[in-house]
């Protein structure tokens, strides 16, 4: 898979259930959620906008559920943004963590319910050939900084997946540092 999927191959990747296998997302390394978990549902295919659902379990063994949809922004750029005009985004509409501002493969999350007015943006920066392994980087926001998250399909076999990352962490859409970075939680088959 290339390093910007369409939005066609995002339609075609994202679907399921993924575990969070590494990450330096502050969120998943507080010690107070565990196990966290993305489920897509697709709902439509053009314009890609997905059901988001993220399960995790607190630190008290309760299972917390953070419904959302996810619309992909292929054809403009971020409200009041333009290239080169924000500190961290270069020339190219690229920001320092190697989103493209420009509308790229840019998917913007909100929150359903009470928190209809909570939002992110995130992007699929790698996967893997048979689609079982991808990375996540996620844009800073005002509630959150930017972080990478490294997510296994659910059902497939995590037992190689360190090993499988590290080697292919170009590839995969990670920097050097990043790599570095990231926590490898552990999973429970």
């Amino acid at each position: 898979m290339p390093l910007a999927p369409d939005a066609a191959a995002l339609a075609e990747l994202l679907p399921g259930t993924w575990r969070v296998g590494a990450t330096n997302f502050p969120l998943w390394l507080s010690g107070d959620r565990h196990r966290p978990r993305f489920n897509y549902e697709l709902k439509t295919a053009d314009p890609l906008v997905l059901h988001d659902t993220v399960t995790y379990t607190t630190a008290q063994g309760v299972e917390k559920i953070v419904p959302g949809v996810d619309r992909l922004r292929t054809d403009r750029p971020r409200r009041n943004q333009r290239k080169g005009d924000q500190h961290g985004v270069d020339q190219n509409g690229v920001d320092q963590n190697g989103v493209d501002q420009n509308g790229g493969n840019i998917f913007v999350w909100r929150g359903t319910g009470l928190l209809r007015f909570v939002t992110s943006r995130w992007a699929v920066v790698g996967a893997t050939e048979d689609s079982n392994v991808m990375v996540i980087r996620f844009v800073k926001s005002k509630l959150t900084p930017a972080g990478v998250d490294v997510v296994l399909r659910e059902g497939t076999d995590s037992h190689a997946f360190r090993t499988q990352v590290t080697g292919l962490s170009s590839t995969l859409g990670l920097t050097h540092g990043e790599l570095a970075s990231l926590t490898w939680l552990e999973f429970t088959d």
